[in-house]
């Protein structure tokens, strides 16, 4: 039994095992899972079972969701005690709840899209996802957020130039009006969940690139393959509760030619200290 735990978050559409087995997750958290409902969930579950027999979860289909969000389990480490959809008006959310055996805090896992065109469904979808750690509760979710970090000053990426920016429709997507009237990037979902001074998520990539000095954790992960969006920005994020944070060992952003390949976003890989998951999972709540 390995004495970390993997998790991996990612948005790909289509089966993307390949990839995927070489970082051996025990939990993936995945975003555009299109097609994967064909035939049963076929697609689905020749992914999960590619990478070790993983047991797979996928948000429900309907007409405007066909790009789904889904968790997939390594049943070997935790056990599944619940699973929902946290429904919303444009992409629902993917929620697992799990334990490890013997131990009796939940842990719960989440996988979601955010609106990629309405800045402001993306600030109530991000308020949404702050719900699952109300009551203490301890959880990790990995996020394509479509919007930008909130803390500039931290990020490695070249700076986003709006007045350089080719695509319109990108343009009007991913800004927002601030309060002297000027269109500047949508940093919103970021300050929801891991802004102020007691936020309720921590964003692993920054804790990883400014406190345990991992300065790659804050790579670009998305736009990699586009040229009229100005340049690769840090939009796809995996955060966690507070709780979780000494437990975190490294989080690496994947960015191969293999990867492009399959994805103009970037694999998020995190590695957390499995005896000190179990500390944190070892109080009741």
């Amino acid at each position: 039994m390995s004495d970390e735990i993997r998790v991996v978050s990612w948005n790909a559409q289509g089966r993307a095992h390949d990839i995927l087995a070489e970082f051996a997750p025990h939990v993936l958290l995945r975003q555009g899972l299109t097609g994967a409902d064909a035939e049963g969930d076929k697609a689905l579950w020749a992914e999960a079972n590619a990478l070790g027999g993983l047991v797979p979860f996928m948000t429900t289909l309907t007409a405007r969701r066909s790009r789904r969000s889904g968790v997939m389990i390594d049943p070997r480490l935790f056990e599944v005690t619940a699973r929902t959809d946290n429904d919303l008006p444009w992409k629902p959310i993917c929620h697992v709840q799990v334990r490890r055996r013997g131990l009796p805090r939940t842990l719960h896992l989440v996988s979601a899209h955010l609106t990629h065109h309405d800045p402001d469904l993306r600030m109530l979808e991000s308020r949404r996802l702050t719900v699952i750690a109300d009551r203490g509760h301890t959880a990790l979710i990995g996020i394509d957020a479509a919007s930008y970090p909130h803390r500039t000053a931290d990020e490695i990426s070249l700076r986003l130039r709006w007045d350089a920016v080719e695509d319109r429709v990108h343009y009007q997507h991913r800004t927002v009006v601030d309060r002297h009237g000027s269109r500047v990037s949508d940093t919103r979902p970021s300050t929801i969940l891991t802004g102020g001074r007691r936020p309720v998520f921590t964003d692993l990539a920054h804790h990883a690139g400014t406190v345990l000095g991992q300065d790659g954790s804050l790579a670009a992960t998305a736009s990699l393959g586009r040229t009229d969006q100005g340049p690769p920005q840090r939009t796809d994020i995996a955060v966690h509760t507070p709780d979780l944070t000494p437990a975190l060992l490294s989080l690496k952003v994947i960015d191969t030619q293999a990867v492009r390949e399959h994805s103009d976003h970037a694999v998020l890989v995190a590695r957390y200290d499995l005896a000190t998951v179990d500390r944190v999972l070892s109080t009741a709540r």
